[in-house]
């Protein structure tokens, strides 16, 4: 039988970003494939950050797409290793040299036409970040990939819940997902549902539980290691809350 400390190697063996890692030398196409898989999952965050730093949104989706395209094509061209840290910090130390030479040089690179931005860029961070706290690009990052491994994990919850028919529980209790019930509120929704408050009680917490997992696996697939997620997992909570300086 397999022993949990060789368990949790294998889960973190095959994360997209240790794939992306440590089959660079051996093979090239699974890390490509790895590491287009993450970046394409992160627009908001790059967004984020060229938004913070002053652009407007047609200018800020032309920045990321050209940002995104140029690391996916020095990637598969063997001109860039993914490193050794969090992914999280590779996207941004690659995003800052980008950035660093002249980006518009990038935009008309074949083959860039065929990255297609995600179409809720702006308003993600209209609602979001426009009036946050984080005040420096690097900020607004910071708190844009926090948000969208939640935004993940919530999308999986949600799925979870069309597909085992409990779509309206699931949708009454979204908005609780995040903070605590007023008085009475649990109770005129289980009248909406026909239910009763325990029931919602208990269904509560066990999506509160499961979103924690999925934004687990979320993260999970940006580390190499059960170190490296708890750092993450910290780091990021940190974000969200205000309750500590950025590393």
């Amino acid at each position: 039988m397999m022993s949990s400390s060789s368990h949790r190697i294998d889960r973190f063996a095959t994360t997209r970003w240790s794939l992306a890692m440590q089959a660079v030398a051996t093979t090239p196409d699974e890390a490509q494939v790895a590491l287009a898989e993450l970046v394409q999952r992160y627009w908001y965050p790059v967004y984020a950050y060229a938004r913070r730093s002053g652009h407007a949104p047609v200018i800020a989706e032309d920045i990321a797409r050209s940002f995104i395209g140029s690391l996916m094509r020095d990637f598969r061209d063997g001109g860039s290793e993914a490193g050794r840290g969090e992914f999280r910090r590779y996207l941004l130390g690659r995003l800052n040299a980008f950035l660093g030479r002249d980006w518009r040089e990038t935009t008309d690179a074949p083959g860039e036409g065929e990255i297609s931005a995600p179409p809720d860029l702006e308003a993600r961070y209209l609602q979001d970040l426009a009036d946050s706290g984080s005040t420096t690009p690097e900020q607004a990052y910071e708190r844009a990939f926090a948000l969208e491994v939640i935004a993940r994990a919530l999308h999986r919850l949600r799925s979870e819940a069309r597909r085992t028919g409990h779509q309206a529980m699931y949708a009454a209790l979204e908005p609780l997902l995040a903070r605590e019930p007023a008085p009475g509120e649990l109770d005129l929704t289980a009248q909406s549902l026909s239910s009763r408050p325990l029931a919602l009680i208990v269904a509560l917490k066990r999506l509160r539980q499961r979103l924690r997992e999925l934004a687990g696996e979320e993260l999970a697939d940006t580390v190499a290691s059960r170190e490296q997620l708890q750092a993450e997992q910290a780091t990021l909570h940190a974000v969200l809350t205000g309750k500590k300086p950025l590393p």
